[in-house]
């Protein structure tokens, strides 16, 4: 059988709504009738394949704002990873930070560079407990959901901005072979190639595989090399089972391994000159030392549902493994400061249950209980060079005694190691209830959940230094420090996160709603700080004195209440479909990436007291005829600072860092017939896709002003076979999308120029 999946795009606007990726399709239920309400959920099929188990089949009836991106939709926007959604979704920024470790997500002034995400991930309703497995290839994704607010009661911790629900391509619904092919800018190139068929009628199976290489486009004038090369492999193998008694069982098992070059970040301070020598430049990238990151990762989620006359049961199982290595030359300079070494290997455990009545009756309910375990190891071990030995611990320590670091007797002619290991074991469980009372035209939903969560470190540090004093101009004594302590810091955390809403339906696809809703993201602790640590520990005793590490190692859970009122739209027949949201939420102890004073080696995660962030956003789409369509989306947020006293500066009223002020943008595409049975259409797409203002600092003195990214493409489209040549960042701007500190200097990350390049799809 050839590659179908019914007649996705070849409805008639006015028979039936667009669907979420503005192809017009139809759903239908397992009689083959016609079912409006599915469109959103399920696009053409032979039997409604209903993969969402939390949320309703249409999420336009929901008191919810969320945008849906359909499978024709993710494949001529070329959408592989969750960061090729940014500013397509009204208040979602996913900047590209240089490494796919670094998958920082921000929705609606809310966010963290590091550790706790504030969005949630989950892939074929399988929760992605680790953020730094967030960027990765989405293959085969049939549609994408993005649920923003607060989803804490259904979702749990960390879901406080939203969660991202993907749903892969399903081979009861498909069969066929797809291939991709793709050659870009910068010496990327990408292989795709799948296999979907029926073993039965009830039993499908599906095997993917795919391979991504860049060069890289950015030079480390140290090296003369390109830093940011990347190669990644994969694959899925996805088995489903259907039976005609209500059992549904699905197994999807995955890996991946990624192996990519480091960081290109730019120095943006005043141009540094030792000796009469410029060592490096502003907007110049360039370090002496090695930097790399890889990762390998191990997945498998079961998914067992029955469904009853009245309720279904469904049970999700997962298992997650990664395995990563981060390798930085820390200091970002040529000069030989100090490495970071960075390794972990993760287990995780979760366990999902939900019994929910079925949709259409006047009174709905969900019950659900969820565990998880996860137990992580890691190795981080700092090497200080010759210039990072002197400067920031021998130096520090003369201004206290006079020491005198003598190279000829010094434990290693450059090199001085300080090892930190960790164990991080964590383990929580929740009890959660929906339920949902439909009253003429009015709806009411009101739920809550009780969490509970325990977090551990137990942590082991060590270094040892040989050193001479001299006193008074006398003679070098030699002397030597040892450092090798241990200690074990436990948090337990308890939460209850009540949310209700009040939708008024005019009709099917048009509806009012005010929601209230409590969001929670849980503690941690700042594994990035043990080095600063240790190597404060050093110069003190080199001082004879103590040092006391204060309340540097954890920081505590974040809250926030969302206030929301939003609804949906449509109009001529569904050839116009909206969807706005304002909001109001109230952040108590909101976690923010901060870079400790002076001549500091790591950054650390603190809790700024109260925030507050407010904005509304809103999507349209607009199909005046069947051959055009045209998507617009923007967000609004104005997040600030409502108290927060660092104790050296009051940043009250000051804009919160790294989230931007707007996004927007405006995309269209113009389908035009060719009359040739073998080529098919052409599809002509043009967009522009906006970010800024996004302010770097506390202070709010450093900022990346607001930007615009110009894309289009020229679509060759058969059934069979597509042909996108295209480009990105047309107008070349030149911008910013991360800003940092290390050692009292400055970098930032630098945009993608200007790209260009071929697709080849297949469908056999």
């Amino acid at each position: 059988m050839g590659g179908q999946a019914g007649n996705a795009g070849q409805a008639t606007f006015g028979k039936y709504p667009a669907t979420e990726d503005n192809s017009t399709a139809e759903a239908t239920t397992d009689a083959g009738e016609a079912d409006p309400a599915g469109v959103d959920t399920v696009i053409v099929v032979d039997k409604v394949q209903v993969t969402a188990i939390k949320q309703g089949l249409v999420l336009r009836s929901q008191p919810v704002a969320a945008s849906i991106v359909g499978g024709r939709a993710i494949e001529r926007g070329r959408i592989g990873a969750v960061k090729n959604l940014s500013q397509t979704v009204p208040n979602f920024h996913a900047p590209d930070y240089g490494s796919r470790m670094t998958s920082s997500i921000y929705v609606r002034g809310l966010g963290a560079r590091i550790d706790q995400p504030v969005i949630g991930l989950n892939i074929d309703n399988v929760p992605v407990l680790n953020k730094d497995n967030f960027d990765t290839e989405l293959a085969d994704a049939e549609r994408i959901e993005v649920l923003r607010g607060p989803q804490s009661t259904l979702y749990g911790r960390n879901t406080m901005g939203g969660v991202v629900n993907v749903y892969t391509l399903s081979p009861l619904t498909y069969e066929g072979v797809r291939l991709t092919a793709e050659y870009g800018s910068g010496d990327s190139y990408r292989f795709r190639a799948s296999s979907y068929y029926k073993l039965s009628p009830d039993l499908g199976m599906a095997v993917t595989g795919y391979f991504t290489h860049t060069g890289g486009f950015f030079d480390n004038d140290c090296t003369g090399e390109k830093c940011d090369w990347e190669r990644l492999g994969g694959g899925r193998w996805k088995t489903q089972w259907r039976n005609n008694r209500g059992v549904r069982i699905d197994n999807t098992f995955s890996f991946s391994a990624l192996d990519q070059g480091g960081y290109p970040y730019a120095y943006a301070g005043e141009d540094i000159v030792r000796d009469g020598k410029t060592v490096i430049r502003n907007g110049q990238i360039s370090y002496n030392d090695p930097s790399s990151y890889r990762r390998t990762t191990v997945s498998d989620g079961l998914t067992v549902r029955y469904d009853a006359a009245k309720y279904s049961v469904s049970s999700i199982t997962s298992y997650q493994y990664s395995d990563d290595e981060m390798t930085l030359d820390q200091d970002f300079t040529p000069e030989p400061w100090f490495t970071l070494r960075q390794a972990r290997r993760e287990h995780a455990l979760t366990e999902d249950i939900v019994f929910r009545s079925h949709d259409g009756r006047r009174y709905g309910w969900l019950l659900g209980a969820f565990g998880f375990y996860r137990h992580g190891v890691m190795e981080a071990p700092v090497h200080f060079k010759r210039t990072g030995i002197e400067e920031l611990i021998v130096k520090n320590a003369n201004e206290h005694l006079g020491a005198i670091w003598n190279e000829e007797y010094s434990i290693s002619a450059d090199e001085l190691p300080l090892y930190s290991d960790f164990r991080m074991p964590v383990y929580g469980g929740a009890v959660y209830h929906e339920s949902n009372l439909r009253l003429g035209r009015w709806r009411l939903t009101a739920g809550i959940r009780f969490d509970v969560e325990h977090t551990s470190l137990a942590y082991h540090s060590r270094t040892d230094m040989d050193y001479f004093v001299s006193k008074e101009g006398g003679a070098p004594a030699p002397k030597r420090i040892s450092i090798d302590e241990g200690n074990r810091i436990a948090h337990t955390y308890c939460e209850v996160l009540p949310k209700v809403s009040l939708l008024y339906a005019f009709d099917e696809v048009r509806n009012l709603y005010i929601s209230v809703a409590k969001g929670y993201k849980a503690g941690g602790f700042n594994t990035q700080m043990f080095s600063d640590i240790l190597s404060e520990k050093l110069k003190w005793r080199m001082a004879g004195s103590q040092y006391d590490e204060a309340d540097l190692m954890s920081y505590e859970p974040e809250y926030s209440w969302n206030y929301e009122l939003g609804g949906h739209f449509s109009c001529m027949d569904g050839a116009v479909r909206g969807d706005f949201a304002v909001f109001y939420i109230d952040v108590r102890d909101q976690q923010l990436t901060i870079f400790p004073e002076g001549q500091s080696t790591g950054r650390m995660m603190t809790n700024a007291g109260r925030t507050r962030s407010v904005g509304a956003e809103a999507a349209l789409q607009f199909a005046p005829w069947r051959s055009l369509e045209i998507n617009t989306a923007y967000g609004y947020t104005d997040a600030r600072f409502v108290r927060y006293d660092n104790g050296i500066e009051d940043f009250k009223d000051n804009r919160i860092p790294y989230a931007p002020q707007h996004t927007l943008s405006a995309q269209a595409a113009w389908t035009l017939p060719t009359g040739v049975k073998w080529l098919g259409d052409v599809v002509l797409q043009a967009g522009v896709r906006c970010a800024g203002r996004i302010w770097w600092n506390e202070e709010n003195t450093l900022s990346q002003p607001f930007y615009a990214l110009a894309d289009a493409s020229v679509r060759f489209e058969h059934k069979h076979y597509s042909l996108d040549i295209w480009g990105r960042n047309l107008g070349g701007a030149r911008y910013d999308v991360f800003y940092f500190k290390s050692i009292g200097n400055e970098f930032v990350q630098r945009g993608r120029p200007r790209t260009f390049g071929i697709t080849l799809n297949i469908n056999i």
